[in-house]
């Protein structure tokens, strides 16, 4: 079973080479900014995640708040991370502590949004590259017809493979992070207005 594992790894390496070599030189930098792409949308993805879950009632930050006590270590939600950082700076001044949880907000609302727009801005730069790669390749397609005519269809095949699956992995790396760009962008509005929300509520406790 091991052998016959190993043998499959192989083909399969073999195949993915083969596929990366067909599509021409724009296949590395595709591939290096989809790693990174999909690194980041992971990195958000379970950043996010966890401002959703083990999180804290909005009514149970207030009486935190109010009774100055910090929120259980399990809870690492995105209301309990505020009144965690709100109870650390608070100055016991209603005035100023509401210009320090106005500050607080701000600040965790501009981390939710980290890396989204570097996520669309590599999503969308894919197809372009596979749009390179499409040139290219017809560019070789008609360097061999203008050398050696329309008669030697293995070399213009080249060119044509080149076009195509430079131009097909743009769009598979592009469509699922554009989707991804755009779920993460909602998941992270949703937690700023429940943030802002949050905040606009405690200061009643100061």
């Amino acid at each position: 079973m091991d052998a016959d594992n190993r043998i499959m790894i192989k083909e399969l390496l073999f195949s993915m080479e083969n596929y990366i070599r067909s599509g021409g030189a724009v296949m590395v930098p595709i591939l290096i900014i989809s790693f990174f792409m999909w690194l980041l949308i992971i990195n958000r993805a379970m950043f996010l995640r966890r401002l959703y879950v083990k999180n804290i009632s909005r009514e149970s930050a207030g009486e935190l708040v109010k009774t100055n006590q910090m929120p259980d270590d399990r809870y690492q939600g995105a209301n309990s991370l505020l009144v965690r950082e709100f109870l650390l700076a608070r100055s016991h001044d209603p005035e100023l502590d509401s210009f320090i949880l106005d500050e607080i907000v701000v600040r965790l609302t501009a981390s939710v949004d980290s890396y989204l727009a570097v996520i669309n801005v590599l999503a969308g730069v894919t197809p372009l590259l596979g749009l390179l790669g499409t040139v290219l390749g017809m560019m070789g397609t008609f360097d061999v017809i203008t050398h050696f005519g329309t008669g030697n269809a293995k070399a213009m095949a080249g060119g044509i493979s080149v076009a195509l699956i430079s131009t097909q992995t743009g769009l598979m790396v592009s469509i699922p992070g554009l989707y991804m760009g755009g779920f993460l962008f909602r998941r992270a509005n949703n937690l700023k207005y429940r943030i802002a929300a949050t905040g606009i509520y405690l200061k009643r406790f100061l």
